[in-house]
């Protein structure tokens, strides 16, 4: 396979050199890609509310909890593809490296048309059986059935960029992710502010945003200087590696799919108390999810690090920069929710300036942020996890206590007391006992006596 030493060479080995420096230089494009991704919902979000109302607003914010549940599955396979094709990287085995990036290209051109019929069919029925007050559900199914038309350049540009971030280079998916966002905030603003579309045009202007971000990825991977040059006509799906992805991708969806479906139950109890809630609720989402952006990129980067050297056979290593990750994780998302707690009225105000819709925002953002660490270590766990070939333990504990303790929460506290801010308490509880179980596991258990490929 002499082709594919050429190509392969350009990528980054995260085998040698200063660990914490590594780390850093691929989390920060990482974090920027995943700053300018949350952008996509949040100039919805703001432009929405400003221009067309609370109500819309409450659309969008309802509606996040039902896409990451449906889209979390599918979005496993790009998690289990990027740490096979890093392993494959660190051990220097192009023809198994190549087999594993064709089927996961395979996979997500399957997965991205299922994905379309999949969300444009059930949306009606999950909004539904969420509660969505009838004041927002026209707008919620018009704005889900409009979104999952942009499935299959979604799921496309998260392969592509997975294929990206396992040969350690993070720096490509930012900058179409930069393109594409830019293109979504001037089309929302003319969709929605001009042509005064309301909710369906926040949603079209998602869609070409994301089918852009996926042309510019594949444009670049189908290049001469691409870091591994693909061949479309060779896209297919190959036995092992199939198995191997799907081995270690299922895991990683099921774990983020179930985690979502425990999120629409604390939505749905949201919802019961109005649309001012609702609205409020799903302002803060966005600030949130601009807030954990450093933990979900730390978990790539940690993925991306451990699979490589435990490829490359450099066990240490991979525990010396996997505590390392984990630490700068924990501290950085953690600062970011002392700033939320005190500053959580004037970014509410951002997304809606009456007064019912951010205090609801501001009692939730100040009744989870304070653990935000434990919420980090817990996600940084995971993707060490997931980057030693041990997906389904973090898949059991994440679904324990993420899923199975917060809906059990959910069900039993919120009945007695009635009380809204009982629903938000039970995130922080959920992190907490997933926080000591992860504890215990990094220090006890030997997650590094185990291989995904040989």
């Amino acid at each position: 396979m002499e082709e594919a030493k050429k190509p392969a060479a350009k990528g980054i080995l995260m085998t040698e050199g200063p660990i914490a420096r590594q780390i850093l230089a691929f989390t920060l494009p990482l974090l920027l890609g995943n700053v300018f991704q949350q952008l996509y919902n949040t100039v919805d979000s703001v432009v929405v509310g400003n221009f067309v109302g609370k109500e819309a607003l409450a659309t969008v914010g309802s509606s996040s909890s039902m896409i990451g549940m449906i889209v979390s599955l599918f979005m496993g396979i790009g998690v289990g593809a990027s740490v096979i094709i890093s392993q494959y990287y660190g051990a220097g085995n192009l023809k198994k490296m190549e087999n594993a990036i064709y089927t996961a290209i395979a996979f997500g051109i399957a997965a991205g048309v299922l994905l379309t019929v999949i969300g444009i069919v059930v949306s009606p029925v999950i909004l539904r059986w969420m509660k969505t007050p009838e004041t927002v559900m026209e707008g919620s199914v018009i704005f889900l059935r409009i979104y999952f038309l942009g499935s299959l350049p979604s799921m496309l540009y998260n392969i592509g960029s997975s294929i990206f971030h396992a040969f350690g280079d993070s720096k490509k998916p930012l900058l179409y992710l930069i393109i594409a966002s830019i293109v979504n905030i001037l089309l929302d603003l003319l969709f929605v502010a001009v042509f005064r579309w309301g909710i369906a045009g926040a949603g079209y202007a998602t869609v070409l945003s994301q089918t852009i971000s996926a042309a510019l990825t594949y444009m670049t991977l189908t290049g001469k200087r691409s870091i591994y040059r693909l061949e479309l006509k060779r896209i297919r799906f190959y036995r092992e590696e199939l198995r191997l992805i799907i081995r270690l991708g299922i895991p990683s969806g099921l774990q983020n799919s179930i985690i979502s479906f425990s999120n629409v139950i604390v939505q749905s109890n949201i919802n019961s108390f109005g649309d001012i809630a609702m609205a409020g609720c799903g302002a803060y989402g966005k600030i949130e999810g601009f807030a954990l952006m450093p933990s979900g990129s730390f978990t790539m980067a940690l993925s991306t690090f451990v699979s490589q050297n435990i490829g490359a056979r450099k066990l240490e290593r991979a525990k010396k920069g996997a505590g390392t990750g984990l630490l700068l994780s924990m501290g950085i998302v953690q600062l970011t929710g002392i700033m939320i707690y005190f500053c959580a009225p004037y970014l509410i105000r951002l997304f809606n300036s009456e007064p019912e819709v951010v205090s609801y925002g501001t009692l939730m953002a100040r009744s989870v942020s304070m653990g935000y660490f434990m919420l980090a270590f817990s996600h940084g766990m995971g993707g060490v996890l997931r980057g030693a070939g041990l997906s389904r333990d973090s898949m059991v504990i994440m679904i324990t206590f993420w899923c199975g303790l917060r809906v059990a929460w959910i069900l039993t506290a919120v009945r007695f007391f009635g009380d809204i801010r009982i629903v938000f308490w039970a995130y922080p509880i959920t992190w907490a006992c997933s926080f000591v179980i992860f504890l215990w596991y990094f220090f006890r258990k030997d997650w590094l006596g185990h291989q995904i490929i040989e």
